[in-house]
């Protein structure tokens, strides 16, 4: 269980750090940030939220998990928007990270060394079992890592791939159940080698 880091009252200036979250697809990814987020404003903390341009599965703006928890996001074509609309912010949530460009590591860089936790959850692996985008780099440098997982859906053990059902070379191909199934590490190289 994750055991949100206390600031220190009195200082002059905050220390900024950065959590990540990441897993395969349905292991909770999104519902843990959201519930990190929500915890930040009933502490009366300025947050900001953010998503890709590209995110549309479930709504335009909104930052919604599987299980429908909502919470409000500014969609955003590049990471460098990011810097835009942060100013005062003392939390900033990211969701769908491996979307991003490379660009998204430097910019979490940039919010924590200005004093702000910066919460990022994305996939780890792509469809085909490799790191996917910026997010190991994120995974390197964070202070806080935790990963989640979901259940095979072949045999119910503990899952950490997330395995595209159908035959398509794109890297990016947004989907939910009808394109993705969750899958443990024999489940997923079983299917993978037929």
């Amino acid at each position: 269980m994750f055991i949100e880091p206390k600031r220190q009252k009195g200082k002059d200036t905050k220390n900024g750090w950065i959590e990540v979250i990441s897993g395969s697809m349905f292991s909770g990814k999104t519902e843990e940030l959201i519930r990190r987020l929500k915890r930040a404003k009933i502490a009366k903390l300025n947050v900001e939220i953010f998503k890709p341009q590209i995110d549309t599965r479930y709504d335009e703006n909104d930052i919604v998990s599987h299980n429908q928890n909502v919470i409000r996001s500014t969609p955003v074509n590049t990471s460098e928007e990011i810097l835009l609309y942060t100013g005062a912010s003392d939390v900033v949530g990211i969701d769908e990270a491996q979307f991003f460009d490379m660009g998204i590591v430097d910019v979490c860089n940039k919010l924590a060394n200005s004093g702000k936790r910066v919460i990022v959850a994305g996939l780890d692996m792509d469809s085909n079992g490799k790191p996917f985008g910026a997010m190991p780099h994120l995974m390197a440098i964070s202070e806080y890592l935790t990963k989640v997982h979901a259940i095979c859906v072949d045999c119910g053990d503990i899952a950490h791939f997330s395995h595209r059902k159908v035959e398509n070379d794109k890297l990016v191909m947004l989907g939910e159940t009808d394109i993705y199934e969750a899958l443990c590490r024999k489940c997923f190289y079983e299917k993978a080698s037929s």
